[in-house]
């Protein structure tokens, strides 16, 4: 499983990949950069924003939802317009989106997070047929939005503090009880980024700063490791026709000069063959 290029667009901060079930294509952001970008065999576009742009759900075939650092954007991709439909409250230091994912119930799970990163001052959300949820408040870095193949559980983590939550969801995907650990990465000093889970119920998680993704078991035993040629992995996501290649984004923020040139390929996006099964993403009910 060796990865290989898929599309040589060098990202600042890469994030967000969504392989979009209906058109067979990808599409991720560039958060930074404030892009939309996609590809489709030899044939690749992108789309600029006013705003920083994170992550992504698909609602029609024509048509994704884009988390912004305003609000919740329909935007068509037919059109190349976007229409404002959950604008966020403003806030205090300025805030952006950062990951987030559909859940099985149709809901969209995202999170806010300060321009610095400073402490605390972001929220996780849900967005659920035009409600508006905060989750949970007080989070630095939101990373590993993913669900459980059942669908019975939430996952999500603060990466600076490099532990991955679990969450029991109720019958409509909202959160009951308290969260519990589901994965200790402080031992092993890994910083966890995206994270997605396949068919077998075992979760990928793209490692910031150790050039890697690893899959973990049910029990969060490392199963296996798939090494980058640049350190800054951020999301990875299933998709291709029989949903077995795995994408992975990657970002040039934190990289200086001399690592950049020692990592040419530093923000571009990969594809691994793999031999194992993702799990198509949900429609966002809006």
């Amino acid at each position: 499983m060796q990865p290989s290029v898929f599309d040589d667009r060098s990202c600042f901060l890469g994030e967000g990949p969504l392989w979009h079930p209906l058109r067979e294509q990808l599409f991720w952001v560039d958060i930074i950069g404030r892009r939309l970008l996609t590809r489709k065999g030899d044939e690749a576009a992108e789309w600029s924003f006013d705003v920083p742009v994170s992550a992504l759900g698909w609602v029609d075939k024509d048509c994704i939802l884009v988390a912004g650092a305003n609000g919740l954007i329909r935007f068509d991709l037919v059109k190349g317009e976007g229409e404002m439909i959950c604008p966020l409250p403003p806030s205090e230091p300025a805030l952006r989106t950062n990951d987030g994912r559909a859940d099985p119930k149709g809901g969209f799970w995202f999170g806010t997070m300060g321009m610095q990163a400073e402490p605390g001052a972001g929220t996780i959300y849900r967005y659920y047929k035009g409600e508006l949820r905060a989750l949970r408040p007080n989070i630095q870095i939101p990373n590993a939005t993913c669900f459980s193949p059942e669908g019975d559980y939430a996952f999500f983590t603060d990466t600076r503090q490099r532990i991955i939550w679990k969450q029991r969801l109720d019958a409509e995907g909202w959160p009951i009880g308290d969260r519990s650990d589901f994965l200790d990465l402080r031992e092993a000093q890994i910083s966890p980024d995206g994270a997605i889970f396949d068919s077998e119920g075992y979760m990928w998680v793209a490692c910031w700063g150790k050039a890697c993704v690893i899959r973990f078991d049910r029990d969060g035993q490392e199963d296996l490791r798939i090494e980058l040629p640049t350190s800054q992995a951020t999301c990875p996501a299933f998709g291709g026709p029989d949903l077995t290649t795995l994408f992975i984004t990657t970002a040039r923020q934190g990289l200086n000069d001399t690592a950049l040139s020692e990592q040419p390929l530093a923000g571009m996006t990969f594809s691994v063959p793999t031999s194992f099964r993702g799990i198509a993403d949900p429609r966002v009910l809006l």
